[in-house]
């Protein structure tokens, strides 16, 4: 007889106040082969990649669909070729956007993009981090090529636009403690520009304004780095405008249309983008990486250096309270993370 398992999942691509738009489901609990764990998962977190594949469209799935990528929890079983973790490790990972996602009692991960969870944190704050944190890791220190150089003087400065979500909340910690920057945030509300700042941002402003001249404002002509985490084409033109010459650009975002990166050209500046789910989806040779930079940021986060960036708990894990999330999500307002516990 199979064994099933608690699951939230969709057929139909709906608005999110739909009551079928996310839907409380049974499926058979999947059995680990090759260097995939088992994780009985305890906590999840939610992103705005979960909104934006769940947007309504013109499709049904032939089978439920389990969203979710980020996730805590422990290992229940492993696959014959796993060689990093055994049954009763507690780990955290975001997953893989190819493969069904964490809103289920038990999920499949390869293990290379898991880490062991931080000692210090509890399922829920853990949970909180593995998306945020692998986008902000790579982003940073790896398309914008910022030199770790944690406890130097501060050299350099970043933008991050869109400070007070999810991957913001991070690269706030990571370029402020690891990169030694100075980090300009924006923010539009008092509780976000608290939030920022709270985290290590120096300076704040508001995106909603015009950001070279606030920056000028600072005495801030230039920028070594901007990282753009919301409204990629309305922030371009800025960021051109304030990027250092031999400076560079990031973006997590899609684009609505083309960029303009002629502008570019005269400063030598570069334009870079992420996504954290390329070493997954196209089973690149460093794969292992997303393991040991999470096993790093837990590292980080016991010893003080880095914290969590969770702001709300919901439980129990139920398609009730991931509609309410994702609703949260898509109005725009969320600071930090939310997340969701307990089948």
């Amino acid at each position: 007889m199979k064994s099933t398992m608690k699951a939230v999942a969709l057929s139909r691509y709906l608005p999110i106040d739909h009551p079928e738009s996310l839907l409380d489901v049974e499926l058979e609990r999947p059995q680990p082969q090759g260097r995939d764990l088992l994780v009985a998962v305890k906590a999840v977190a939610v992103n705005p990649v979960d909104t934006k594949v769940r947007a309504p469209k013109d499709k049904i799935e032939p089978s439920p669909r389990v969203l979710g990528w980020d996730a805590a929890g422990v290992v229940e079983a492993v696959g014959a070729q796993v060689s990093g973790f055994k049954p009763g490790d507690v780990v955290f990972y975001a997953g893989d956007i190819t493969r069904a996602g964490s809103n289920s009692q038990f999920q499949l991960v390869d293990e290379r993009i898991v880490g062991h969870a931080p000692a210090s944190l509890t399922f829920e704050q853990a949970a909180a981090l593995p998306l945020t944190a692998i986008t902000a890791w790579e982003v940073l220190f790896e398309r914008l090529r910022v030199p770790r150089q944690r406890g130097s003087a501060r050299q350099g400065s970043i933008l991050i636009i869109g400070g007070a979500g999810g991957v913001g909340s991070m690269a706030i910690q990571l370029a402020a403690q690891l990169g030694g920057l100075q980090v300009i945030a924006t923010a539009s509300r008092p509780e976000s520009e608290e939030w920022v700042r709270a985290l290590g941002a120096q300076q704040v402003i508001n995106h909603f304004g015009d950001i070279p001249a606030q920056l000028k404002a600072l005495d801030i002509v230039y920028v070594d780095y901007v990282l753009i985490l919301n409204d990629t084409n309305r922030h371009f033109p800025s960021a051109v405008q304030v990027v250092a010459p031999q400076g560079t650009i990031a973006s997590i975002v899609e684009t609505s249309g083309a960029l303009d990166l002629a502008p570019l050209k005269a400063k030598s500046a570069g334009f870079v983008w992420e996504s954290m789910f390329t070493r997954s989806t196209f089973q690149t040779a460093d794969m292992a990486e997303q393991g040991k930079l999470l096993d790093a940021v837990a590292q980080l986060i016991d010893q003080g250096v880095l914290k969590t960036t969770l702001s709300k708990v919901l439980s129990p894990i139920n398609a009730a309270n991931l509609r309410s999330a994702h609703a949260d999500l898509e109005g725009g307002r969320v600071i930090g993370k939310i997340v969701l516990k307990d089948f």
